[in-house]
Order: structure tokens, then sequence, then C-alpha cells
């Protein structure tokens, strides 16, 4: 593999006024000379945040990465990133998943950095990782959080955010009180780490595991459990080494890498949130990941992981029948197995030795949980440039079905009319959220899981269809499209659906339709008018200005793209003053 001098050099290694500057400086944090010769300087980005409880405990992981770096001959130092803490952030993590791959991607390029570990948990700190380090390219690994352990409530197995709805869902309906439902907060979530289910974290680490980013059973060790201490101390000392060989992110995060990801995505019943993410990164590299291509990898790959919510196990579970790597493995004979990683092996060299420990937990490609992928993509004249549905967690007998529409406006109106014992709302309607997109929210806020009214709840009903341009949680479950593009805020289709417009979708079909003459959508379309905008000001109307549409990925227009070799060597396009 090719070798080059080390970037840090460019900073430390001259005894001219500005290299001797540099070495004082952090002297200063109490070093001695000796880190200064020759040794490779290892960024270690840390997402830790106390506002943030699945990466709380990241700062004893940066601790293990350091002894790694320390004993590989490396000389780590530790800088922190903004932290996307999902729960508590409003109106929507997404608004700054960009923010924060900006954030990465100008740390490392900025600093005297030779190779990064990037330290994740939570939700959107994965992508915007792996999309600030693909940006800057230098060389980088990954080393997500874990899940946190898994929760039991009276006996029973509870998952973080699936399990969480579906009691909150009984409360509603009167048969669970309020009392109960509070004893579940204190069992739902047992330890530092992200959700328990295949949620986005979970998916997202999985992801990067499938991508080549991380060491092999990066995405499935539990948070506390003492292996993924051991697992970043090993990450520490393979870094060192990915320096030498110069192994960077675009050698690694190939369009095969992708296509690895996606197929793993599909047999994982992964969040849908992924495809969005997945098509960002792709895109820092100069990769298309249009949505044609997902559903062809969906289509030929089955479900094989049973894990809540389109299954029944957790994450911990999952990680006990053999984790990621060894559903990988099963996978083998449908990916691209020659990709290389991180580990400066193939994907398939890396799982060699992967074992399944559980056969109801992963199960053999010959026997799996549902004969196609977790998500299905959906293209009609209600959604031009796609949509997208979880067809692992929706109701069998609503994949194919034709509704009425109840039409809420945006999220205040669907928050006051809800509940209304008068809403014209049966079993059969077809619940539209509209303004919920990226530009309408703002942010593309997970509000696709929309409620199902109380009165409907009482009456036994359990699921109907769903449609916004909103995104969903990976702990979501039921028949859920989202994604809907372009969205409402610029004049899709979905702006100008009416209260009991009917709205046909079939999902074998991969269609998505409103039935209303063509000539009625274009009268209506033609009368539309934007709405105004959320900002005017700030980083917020950064974000209107320029954040793209669902199936391109979400990211800024000026964002999208490979950066240039030299665009990493601030010190040689812009040298300090000789005096």
């Amino acid at each position: 593999m090719e070798k080059r001098q080390l970037r840090s050099r460019d900073w430390f290694g001259k005894n001219d006024r500005w290299g001797t500057a540099h070495r004082a400086w952090l002297r200063a944090e109490g070093f001695s000379s000796q880190v200064f010769e020759g040794k490779p300087v290892i960024g270690i980005a840390n997402s830790w945040s106390e506002l943030n409880n699945c990466n709380a405990h990241l700062r004893q992981l940066a601790e293990a990465v350091k002894r790694g770096v320390w004993a590989a001959g490396g000389f780590p130092l530790e800088f922190p990133t903004i932290s996307l803490g999902e729960m508590l952030m409003k109106p929507t993590t997404m608004l700054y998943r960009n923010l924060m791959a900006m954030d990465v991607e100008e740390c490392i390029r900025a600093y005297p950095l030779d190779g990064v570990v990037l330290l994740c948990g939570c939700d959107k700190t994965t992508p915007a990782q792996l999309m600030g380090a693909a940006s800057a390219d230098v060389p980088a690994l990954m080393v997500p959080g874990g899940p946190m352990l898994g929760g039991m409530w009276r006996g029973r197995a509870i998952g973080s955010g699936t399990d969480f709805r579906r009691y909150w869902d009984e409360v509603r309906a009167g048969r669970l009180g309020e009392e109960e439902f509070c004893e579940i907060e204190g069992c739902v979530s047992r330890s530092a780490g992200h959700c328990t289910v295949m949620g986005t974290a979970s998916t997202m680490a999985a992801m990067a595991e499938a991508l080549g980013m991380t060491l092999p059973g990066a995405a499935d060790i539990p948070a506390v459990d003492a292996r993924r201490k051991a697992l970043a101390e090993e990450s520490g000392a393979r870094i060192v080494k990915i320096v030498e060989q110069n192994l960077r992110p675009s050698r690694v995060m190939t369009r095969q890498a992708f296509e690895n990801a996606i197929r793993v995505l599909m047999a994982i019943g992964g969040s849908t949130n992924a495809i969005v993410h997945l098509v960002a990164m792709a895109g820092r590299l100069g990769i298309e990941l249009p949505l044609a291509r997902f559903d062809e990898i969906s289509r030929a790959t089955p479900v094989i992981a049973d894990i809540k919510p389109s299954g029944k196990f957790l994450m911990e579970d999952l990680f006990n029948a053999g984790g990621i790597a060894a559903v990988i493995k099963e996978l083998v004979p449908l990916l691209h197995a020659e990709a290389l990683t991180v580990t400066g092996k193939a994907l398939g060299e890396n799982v060699r030795r992967a074992a399944c420990y559980n056969r109801e937990v992963i199960r053999p490609l010959e026997k799996p949980l549902q004969p196609e992928g977790g998500t299905a993509v959906l293209k009609g004249n209600l959604a031009p440039s796609g949509a997208v549905i979880k067809q692992s967690a929706a109701s069998p007998e609503l994949l194919k079905h034709r509704g009425r529409a109840v039409v809420f406006e945006n999220n205040q109106d669907l928050l006051a009319r809800f509940d209304d014992p008068n809403l014209a709302v049966d079993e059969s309607s077809i619940l539209v959220l509209k303004n919920a997109g990226p530009k309408g929210a703002p942010g593309m806020p997970e509000w696709g899981h929309l409620p199902i009214p109380t009165k409907l709840l009482k009456a036994g009903v359990k699921d109907v269809v769903r449609l916004s341009d909103a995104r969903i949680s990976g702990t979501s479950f039921g028949t859920l499209i989202v994604h809907v593009a372009p969205e409402a805020a610029v004049g899709g289709p979905l702006a100008i659906v009416r209260e009991g417009d009917e709205i046909e979708l079939d999902v074998a079909a991969r269609r998505l339709e409103l039935i209303v003459p063509e000539s009625e959508i274009k009268k209506r379309l033609a009368a539309w008018r934007p709405p105004k905008p959320h900002y005017t000001r700030g980083y917020g109307r950064m974000f209107l200005d320029h954040i793209l549409q669902a199936e391109l990925g979400c990211d800024f227009d000026f964002l999208s793209g490979p950066s240039r070799p030299e665009d990493a060597e601030p010190l040689r396009r812009f040298p300090n003053p000789s005096v």
C-alpha cells in the first residue's frame, strides 16, 4: 500500500520559528519532546456528552483507544465534536447532522492529525462522522459506542422506542395504567449506549461495519461490556498501522462497499434513515446511490435477523448469537466479499471465523424471516422522486390498500386534531401529514409515525396506513410511508392532497398513487404557494437555502462531491509567515 510523509510533520517536523512554536504549545500540556520524534499523531474525535445518553460512556472508550495508540507507537490527542442526542435535541437532530459533519471534516483537516478514530453512538453521530471523514479523506477508523443493556419489565423483554410506543398506545386505549407505564421508565434504559433494538443507531453501526470502516464485531458489543473497551484499544493500535499504509476512507468506502452496506441493511430490517445517510455519505465521495438500486438489492435480499421492530429479539440477543459479523458471513454469497476494509483485509476475510450461535436470531438464507429486504422503495404520481416503507415492520394486510385521505397540513394541525372524537377517520383511512420534510418541518423530523387516533385504538385498531414527507425512528413499526419526495414544502404533489382524496398503495408493485385526475393535480399545483420559511438568519437560514431532498441524502448542496487532495494540506496551501 502507498506510504507518505506524516501530515503532522508539516507542523512539528521543522526547527524554525513555527515548528518550535507548535511543539511548545503542546508541551504546555505536559508532553515530552519524544512525542514529536516521528510518531503519527492520532486524533480521537469524541462525541461524548451528558446531554446524549447514547454517548455518555465515550470518555472511557477514548481512554482505551489512547492505550492502543500509545502501545502501537502513536501519539493520541482527543478532541470534542458536536454531539447529537436524539431524544433531547429539538426540533430534530437531522437538522444538525450536516453541521456535525462539517465540524468533523474541518477539525480533521485543520489540525496536525495523521489519522483519526471516530467515536460515535447516537443515530446521526455515525453518519455525520463518516461524512466528515470521507470529505477530509485522512486515514480513519470508527468505534461505535454500542447498544445499552436489554430492557426487562415484569419478566418481559422490552426494547427502547419500539415497546415504549406499544405500551403508550395501550395507555391511550385504556388497557394499561399510567402508573404501570411509569414503571417502564426505569426498566427500558438500563445503561449508557444506544437503543436496544434495530433502531437507527444500531443500524448505522452495522452500516459502518459492513462498509469496512470498523474492526469486525464493532457494531453490536454492548456499550458497557468490557469487550467494547478491548475493541477500542485494538482500534487504537490499528489506526497507527492504517496511517502507515495510508489507507484513506476513499479507498475503503467504494461503490462495492456501499452496496454491501445496503445488502446488510435489507437483511437486518434496518432503519429507513440509513437510506438517507448512505446516499449522503456516498455523495461525499462522488458515488451516486439512486433509490432504484436500494430497491433492486432489497428484492434480492431476505430479512435474516429477527430483531425488533421487524422481529422479536433485542440487540444483546444478536450480539450473543454472533452479531453483525455472523450476519455478514451468512450474506457472503450476495456480497462484494473482496471489498477492502480498515483491517487491510477483504470483508469476506474479516468474517471468515464468524459463527452463528442461535438460528432463531440469525436465520439461514434459505429459511429467512421474510423473503424480501426490510425496506421497499415506492414511486408514483404522489412521490415522483420516491418514498420508502419498512415493509418488514408493516402490517401485511395493509401492504395493498386503497383508502381516503385524512389530511394534516403540518405537525401542529396533527397535534390539534388527531384525537378529536369527531375526526372523520376509520380503519380504512390513510393518515397524511404534510410539511414535515427537510424544509417543511424543518429538518425532516421523525414525525412519520403518526399516532393512531384514540377512538380507533379503543376499537381495537392496531395499525392504519400513514404517509408523510417526514422520517420515522428506526424503532418504529406499522405501515408507515415516509421520505415522500419532493416534499410538500417545495411543491411536491403531497402538498395538494386534500381531505377525502383516494390514495392507493401497492408495495408489491412499488406503487403509490393519488387517485385524482391528472388535470386536477396540475390545477392544484398551479395554485399552490410555498409556506413562509422557518428561519431568516443564522444556521437555520443556511440549512433552508442549501438542503437537498430526501432521495439525494439531505446533504447541503455545497458539500456533496469529493474533496481535492490538496485540501488536506493546509500548511502547504497556506504557509505560515516566514517572520
